[in-house]
């Protein structure tokens, strides 16, 4: 059969009693089949309104007959039965019961997203999975649910910013850093180089890569403090960049060809030792023809020269850089609610601490 991977969570009530009962009424469904449930833990709330008790969070594995759709079905009702009721996102719950993993699964359906879309970076989700199921793979990073933790335990407080020409990373990156308190790095282009670039890229291309990739190089291996693992499970500060270090990969594949992309890819290997390695990486996304039509409306004389065929070729070889096995715990944020996204990207941040 199957196996699957359930998060538990309560922080109204009688906490350990109602998940407790949860646990008893799975157990109770012939179809699916505990193998494992791990020890309960304690947890800050993350998200949603302040003031909120603290949670008790768990896991339980198992093997189902049951299809994902049946068997969340199955956990809706338990939910409901236990007196779970929704008026609020993020908000106190008596009991939640979330389908983190069904096999190897992959899903985007409406009310049915699997893996659970956030579980990658949420360390109340992952210290209790990887008591149970830590071998169990997380079909999109490719990562074990024991990488994924300890890929928080190991990683600084820095939080990558990326996606396309024109879309949004900076001022996401901005006003993160003013809700974390945290340390920006920002890219400085040289303007007059890059109208230059954008104008003919085949003979400007390679050294403005250069200078973009040894830029990134300097901001990161900067922050002596960004050193793997060296911030793990402390408070230090965080950090937020409106760049990825490996976006220069994407950007190579795009506007160089050849030898001389072969070179750039070499550098980015060569140097990416060097450099500090994001504990959570935002892909801040917008279809060709947004993007298209925010650069005309900026008005930035450098980018007028800019076609949305080179936008979306930008775009997709970002995109596929997110989804390359290792490249870790991405999330995606996607429209124009820059309230919305602050508020995902900022909650995000802080579940993984």
């Amino acid at each position: 059969m199957p196996a699957c991977l359930i998060g538990l969570g309560s922080n109204q009530g009688d906490r350990r009693r109602l998940l407790e009962a949860a646990v008893a009424r799975m157990r109770a469904e012939a179809q699916l089949q505990s193998t494992a449930l791990s020890t309960w833990h304690e947890t800050a709330p993350v998200g949603g309104p302040s003031g909120q008790p603290r949670f008790l969070n768990g896991a339980l594995a198992g093997e189902t007959s049951l299809s994902p759709l049946a068997l969340l079905a199955c956990l809706r009702q338990i939910e409901d039965d236990l007196g779970r009721r929704r008026p609020q996102r993020w908000g106190p719950r008596t009991i939640d019961l979330d389908l983190l993993l069904y096999d190897e699964v992959v899903c985007d359906a409406p009310g049915l997203q699997l893996p659970h879309p956030r579980m990658a970076w949420r360390r109340f989700v992952l210290e209790p999975a990887a008591e149970v199921a830590g071998g169990m793979l997380h079909p999109t990073t490719g990562w074990s649910v024991a990488r994924l933790l300890e890929h928080l335990n190991t990683t600084p407080a820095y939080v990558a910013i990326t996606g396309p020409i024109a879309a949004g990373k900076t001022r996401l990156a901005r006003r993160l850093a003013d809700a974390l308190d945290a340390k920006l790095l920002a890219e400085k282009p040289d303007w007059r180089r890059l109208a230059a670039f954008y104008r003919d890229p085949a003979s400007q291309g390679w050294q403005m890569e250069l200078e973009f990739l040894d830029q990134r190089v300097r901001l990161l291996a900067g922050e002596r403090s960004l050193g793997a693992g060296s911030l793990a499970g402390s408070e230090s500060r965080w950090t937020v960049s409106d760049f990825w270090f490996d976006q220069s990969r994407a950007f190579a594949r795009v506007w160089r060809a050849g030898d001389e992309r072969s070179a750039l890819l070499d550098r980015w290997q060569q140097q990416s030792g060097e450099v500090a390695r994001p504990r959570l990486v935002v892909l801040r996304d917008a279809p060709a023809e947004t993007l298209l039509a925010r650069v005309r409306n900026r008005g930035r004389a450098c980018e007028q020269a800019l076609q949305e065929t080179q936008l979306e070729e930008i775009r997709q070889a970002i995109l596929d850089e997110a989804g390359r096995p290792g490249a870790g715990p991405v999330l995606r944020l996607s429209g124009d609610d820059e309230e919305g996204a602050l508020t995902e990207v900022t909650a995000a941040a802080r579940a993984t601490e």
